[in-house]
Protein backbone atom coordinates (compact mmCIF):
# COMPACT_ATOMS: atom_id res chain seq x y z
CA UNK A 1 0.00 0.00 0.00
CA UNK A 2 1.28 3.08 -0.95
CA UNK A 3 1.09 6.60 1.10
CA UNK A 4 1.55 9.77 -1.11
CA UNK A 5 3.10 12.83 1.18
CA UNK A 6 -0.28 15.38 -0.31
CA UNK A 7 -2.21 12.81 1.21
CA UNK A 8 -0.51 12.62 4.62
CA UNK A 9 0.03 16.54 4.50
CA UNK A 10 -3.45 17.13 3.96
CA UNK A 11 -4.82 14.20 6.90
CA UNK A 12 -2.26 15.88 9.35
CA UNK A 13 -3.38 19.47 8.36
CA UNK A 14 -6.90 18.12 9.45
CA UNK A 15 -5.82 16.80 12.46
CA UNK A 16 -3.85 19.97 13.53
CA UNK A 17 -6.87 22.47 13.19
CA UNK A 18 -9.66 20.29 14.51
CA UNK A 19 -7.27 20.45 17.56
CA UNK A 20 -6.57 24.27 17.51
CA UNK A 21 -10.53 25.11 16.99
CA UNK A 22 -11.57 22.31 19.50
CA UNK A 23 -9.24 24.06 22.50
CA UNK A 24 -10.81 27.74 21.67
CA UNK A 25 -14.70 27.03 22.14
CA UNK A 26 -14.91 27.98 26.00
CA UNK A 27 -18.33 28.98 25.79
CA UNK A 28 -20.03 29.94 29.22
CA UNK A 29 -22.22 26.86 30.47
CA UNK A 30 -25.87 27.45 31.67
CA UNK A 31 -27.38 25.41 34.51
CA UNK A 32 -29.67 25.65 36.79
CA UNK A 33 -31.70 23.07 38.99
CA UNK A 34 -35.56 22.49 38.77
CA UNK A 35 -36.99 24.60 41.39
CA UNK A 36 -34.65 27.58 40.93
CA UNK A 37 -36.45 30.84 39.93
CA UNK A 38 -35.20 33.04 37.47
CA UNK A 39 -36.18 36.26 36.14
CA UNK A 40 -36.76 36.64 32.72
CA UNK A 41 -37.39 39.96 30.72
CA UNK A 42 -40.14 40.29 28.34
CA UNK A 43 -38.78 41.58 24.81
CA UNK A 44 -41.04 43.22 21.50
CA UNK A 45 -41.71 41.02 19.29
CA UNK A 46 -40.91 41.44 15.81
CA UNK A 47 -43.84 41.18 13.37
CA UNK A 48 -46.36 38.67 15.58
CA UNK A 49 -48.33 36.53 13.33
CA UNK A 50 -51.08 37.63 15.60
CA UNK A 51 -51.74 39.97 18.38
CA UNK A 52 -52.37 38.96 22.00
CA UNK A 53 -52.84 40.46 25.31
CA UNK A 54 -49.11 40.20 26.74
CA UNK A 55 -48.08 42.37 23.39
CA UNK A 56 -49.80 45.08 25.73
CA UNK A 57 -46.85 44.57 28.27
CA UNK A 58 -43.98 47.28 28.02
CA UNK A 59 -40.75 45.89 26.95
CA UNK A 60 -38.64 44.87 29.94
CA UNK A 61 -41.54 43.78 32.19
CA UNK A 62 -40.12 40.39 34.74
CA UNK A 63 -41.78 37.14 34.54
CA UNK A 64 -40.28 35.41 37.48
CA UNK A 65 -40.71 31.42 36.25
CA UNK A 66 -39.73 28.22 38.33
CA UNK A 67 -38.35 26.11 36.30
CA UNK A 68 -40.13 22.26 36.69
CA UNK A 69 -36.75 20.32 35.60
CA UNK A 70 -33.01 20.75 35.30
CA UNK A 71 -30.47 22.59 32.40
CA UNK A 72 -27.22 21.67 31.70
CA UNK A 73 -25.67 22.88 28.45
CA UNK A 74 -23.03 20.76 29.28
CA UNK A 75 -25.73 17.76 28.79
CA UNK A 76 -28.37 19.48 27.07
CA UNK A 77 -28.37 20.34 23.64
CA UNK A 78 -28.80 23.28 21.66
CA UNK A 79 -33.12 23.50 21.33
CA UNK A 80 -33.50 21.95 24.31
CA UNK A 81 -37.06 22.80 25.19
CA UNK A 82 -37.62 23.36 29.34
CA UNK A 83 -41.28 23.82 31.38
CA UNK A 84 -41.31 26.33 34.08
CA UNK A 85 -44.53 28.19 35.84
CA UNK A 86 -44.87 31.75 36.30
CA UNK A 87 -44.21 32.46 40.34
CA UNK A 88 -46.31 35.51 40.26
CA UNK A 89 -49.20 37.13 38.21
CA UNK A 90 -48.21 38.93 34.84
CA UNK A 91 -50.56 42.45 35.59
CA UNK A 92 -51.62 45.61 33.24
CA UNK A 93 -52.58 48.35 35.69
CA UNK A 94 -54.81 46.35 38.17
CA UNK A 95 -55.57 43.95 35.94
CA UNK A 96 -54.63 40.62 35.79
CA UNK A 97 -53.62 39.22 32.28
CA UNK A 98 -51.96 35.60 33.56
CA UNK A 99 -52.45 34.54 36.78
CA UNK A 100 -49.74 32.58 38.63
CA UNK A 101 -48.99 29.28 38.21
CA UNK A 102 -49.34 29.18 34.45
CA UNK A 103 -47.20 26.85 32.45
CA UNK A 104 -43.63 28.51 30.49
CA UNK A 105 -42.45 26.64 28.25
CA UNK A 106 -38.77 27.57 26.41
CA UNK A 107 -35.48 27.02 24.70
CA UNK A 108 -32.06 26.81 25.89
CA UNK A 109 -30.19 28.00 22.65
CA UNK A 110 -26.69 29.02 21.15
CA UNK A 111 -26.44 31.91 19.85
CA UNK A 112 -23.79 33.38 17.35
CA UNK A 113 -22.17 37.05 18.80
CA UNK A 114 -20.24 39.45 16.95
CA UNK A 115 -19.41 40.85 20.49
CA UNK A 116 -18.96 37.73 22.70
CA UNK A 117 -15.47 36.75 23.00
CA UNK A 118 -15.86 32.95 21.93
CA UNK A 119 -18.17 34.22 19.55
CA UNK A 120 -21.13 31.96 20.60
CA UNK A 121 -22.89 32.01 24.12
CA UNK A 122 -25.93 30.07 25.55
CA UNK A 123 -29.36 31.94 26.34
CA UNK A 124 -32.77 30.80 27.92
CA UNK A 125 -35.34 32.11 25.92
CA UNK A 126 -39.53 31.72 27.30
CA UNK A 127 -41.52 31.06 23.82
CA UNK A 128 -44.91 30.22 25.33
CA UNK A 129 -47.34 30.68 28.53
CA UNK A 130 -50.20 28.81 28.84
CA UNK A 131 -53.07 29.26 30.84
CA UNK A 132 -55.97 27.37 30.46
CA UNK A 133 -55.89 25.74 27.17
CA UNK A 134 -55.12 29.49 26.29
CA UNK A 135 -51.27 30.04 24.42
CA UNK A 136 -49.53 33.17 24.43
CA UNK A 137 -46.58 33.53 22.49
CA UNK A 138 -43.71 35.53 24.30
CA UNK A 139 -40.47 36.22 23.91
CA UNK A 140 -38.44 36.97 26.91
CA UNK A 141 -34.74 36.52 27.90
CA UNK A 142 -32.48 36.55 30.55
CA UNK A 143 -31.28 40.12 29.64
CA UNK A 144 -33.14 42.71 29.64
CA UNK A 145 -31.94 43.85 26.17
CA UNK A 146 -32.14 42.96 22.86
CA UNK A 147 -28.93 44.75 21.49
CA UNK A 148 -25.84 43.03 21.51
CA UNK A 149 -24.00 46.30 21.93
CA UNK A 150 -21.56 45.96 24.74
CA UNK A 151 -17.85 44.96 24.05
CA UNK A 152 -16.36 41.73 24.55
CA UNK A 153 -13.66 43.78 27.26
CA UNK A 154 -15.90 45.77 29.20
CA UNK A 155 -18.72 42.89 29.64
CA UNK A 156 -16.77 40.31 31.08
CA UNK A 157 -16.62 42.05 34.64
CA UNK A 158 -20.24 41.04 35.02
CA UNK A 159 -22.01 37.76 36.43
CA UNK A 160 -23.53 34.88 34.80
CA UNK A 161 -27.43 35.18 36.39
CA UNK A 162 -27.98 31.37 35.79
CA UNK A 163 -24.75 29.74 37.25
CA UNK A 164 -24.04 32.71 39.56
CA UNK A 165 -20.33 31.90 38.26
CA UNK A 166 -18.14 33.53 35.20
CA UNK A 167 -19.39 36.21 33.56
CA UNK A 168 -22.55 37.86 32.72
CA UNK A 169 -24.08 37.05 29.49
CA UNK A 170 -23.48 39.90 26.81
CA UNK A 171 -26.73 41.67 25.71
CA UNK A 172 -28.19 40.13 22.64
CA UNK A 173 -31.09 38.65 20.15
CA UNK A 174 -33.42 36.43 21.68
CA UNK A 175 -34.32 34.65 18.08
CA UNK A 176 -32.29 32.73 16.10
CA UNK A 177 -33.45 34.29 13.35
CA UNK A 178 -32.82 37.92 14.47
CA UNK A 179 -28.79 37.01 14.86
CA UNK A 180 -29.27 35.52 11.63
CA UNK A 181 -29.50 38.89 10.39
CA UNK A 182 -26.62 40.43 11.49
Amino acid sequence: MRFSLPAGLCVLGVCVASSAFGQGARIQPVRATAGTVLTFHLQTRLNPAARNVLDSLPKGTELKVRLLESIDSGVDRDGFEFRGSLTSPLMLGNEVIVRADAEVRGLLVLLRSRNHPEGFRYELLLTHITENERIYDVTASLNSSLIDSSAAPAASANANPVTGEGRKERQGAVAKTAERQN
